[in-house]
């Protein structure tokens, strides 16, 4: 690919401006290609889905594969990458920015931190003023090492079953005096709390998951959502179709069942 991670990290801050813009989430280099090549503007990394092509659960995976996998993501496609950086693969702040440095050097053009505790922790959240710092140490760390990444911060309230909009807001509101320069709180599904999310953390822009598919980018939009991404979605799609063509292979002995034809052929995109 050609495009310095400068242009990209520009033109990635630049789609938050205005407006409202879709981003997919490619989970290896050739998804990412092929993204690119139907027109999207911007990727995203998803730890699930990658988690998922290496035989792994979500949230199993160490940081060196981490950031294997986003060098080849960003060197596969010509479009900013911003990385799910999951909780920065680290709890304290100084760890934080350690890893949030080495992310940059893979050639995102932004990432997201997210504030969920260690795994059997007894609190499903890190503590508020915990959480912020890390935000800071995010934020310290892109200045000093990038030329504008965006910084994303994420309140995990929602998938971790605390369904209460007012102190996801507080979490937000917290992260964005921290230095985040957009929010999310993926698990938000009501027009209304969508919508106060982003009159709470306004002028800055909001990131939505599409977790309700009755949903359209033009609904979104007129909510005020700047960007929204699919996480795991695009690849759990593409292996439920995989898979249950394999299956029915393997019921019925029809080869049909794996008959596809994609919207633009392999080598006009992997040529």
């Amino acid at each position: 690919m050609t495009t310095s991670q400068a242009d990209k990290t520009a033109a990635f801050r630049h789609l938050h401006e205005a407006g409202c813009f879709v981003l997919p989430n490619p989970w290896d280099a050739g998804s990412a290609r092929y993204l690119e090549a139907l027109g999207f503007r911007a990727l995203a990394s998803t730890s699930a889905g990658f988690a998922w092509s290496t035989g792994r659960r979500d949230y199993q995976l160490t940081l060196e594969a981490v950031l294997d996998h986003l060098s080849s993501l960003c060197t596969a496609s010509d479009l900013p990458v911003s990385a799910d950086f999951e909780g920065g693969f680290a709890i304290e702040p100084e760890g934080v920015f350690a890893n949030v440095t080495r992310a940059i050097m893979t050639g995102v053009a932004g990432l997201s931190i997210e504030d969920r505790s260690a795994p059997g922790s007894d609190r499903p959240l890190l503590d508020l003023d915990l959480a912020s710092e890390r935000i800071r140490a995010a934020r310290a760390a892109i200045d000093v090492h990038s030329k504008g990444a965006v910084l994303t911060a994420r309140c995990e309230g929602y998938l971790v079953g605390q369904s209460d909009l007012e102190p996801t807001i507080t979490r937000l509101c917290a992260y964005a005096e921290a230095g985040a320069d957009c929010l999310y709180a993926p698990g938000l599904v009501r027009d209304e709390d969508i919508r106060a999310v982003v009159d709470a953390v306004a002028p800055h822009p909001v990131n939505v998951l599409a977790m309700d598919y009755t949903w359209t980018t033009k609904r979104l939009a007129e909510l005020g959502v700047r960007w929204i991404s699919l996480g795991g979605g695009l690849a759990r799609k593409a292996y439920a179709e995989a898979m249950n063509a394999a299956k029915a292979w393997l019921d019925t002995g029809a080869l049909d069942a794996i008959a596809a034809t994609p919207p633009i052929p392999f080598p006009k995109v992997f040529g």
